[in-house]
């Protein structure tokens, strides 16, 4: 086989060797998530096997001579001359030029949003660790030391005090 359907089958095989179904498989909590991926995994065999076996062999070619002599040379012929006008049209990918700018934006993105959340969650563990730090000394801890680490209570606080507001 040569041509694009050789590049297909030929991407198909190379695909499948660098999936990771085992690392992907461990990722997954429900058992609903994973009767889907299993799904997903037994159907990818299915097209790899079904693009390995019917898409990577080269058809036969027809003997033309001996159907000749089996059917008469005018009719075989005329399907001779038939067959060989035939062309097939080559592939021409249309829509990857259209959204591969997309996808480019989109991975752009992504990156942007992967970066935000590790700083929000680099910012949530130390906020973590300062609740644990809290929780640790909150049983000794004197108001004064309290209102140290937040000011803006103290303030608060004050100013209610000052203007005489005690909640009510």
């Amino acid at each position: 086989m040569s041509g694009p359907g050789k590049k297909v089958v030929d991407v198909a095989f190379k695909a499948s060797k660098n999936i990771d179904w085992e690392g992907m498989a461990k990722l997954l909590v429900s058992d609903e998530a994973r009767k889907e991926f299993a799904t997903l995994r037994r159907t990818f065999d299915e097209v790899n096997s079904t693009l390995q076996t019917k898409f990577s062999q080269e058809p036969e070619p027809i003997n033309w001579e001996y159907n000749r002599k089996g059917i008469g040379s005018r009719l075989v012929d005329m399907y001779k001359e038939a067959y060989e006008s035939v062309e097939i049209p080559k592939f021409v990918d249309t829509v990857t030029p259209q959204y591969k700018p997309k996808f480019d934006a989109l991975l752009v993105e992504l990156k942007e949003a992967e970066e935000k959340s590790l700083k929000e969650s680099e910012r949530l563990e130390k906020e973590i660790a300062e609740v644990q730090e809290l929780k640790q000394k909150i049983s000794t801890m004197t108001a004064d030391e309290y209102f140290e680490k937040h000011p803006e209570l103290k303030k608060k606080f004050d100013d209610e005090i000052r203007n005489d507001y005690w909640g009510y």
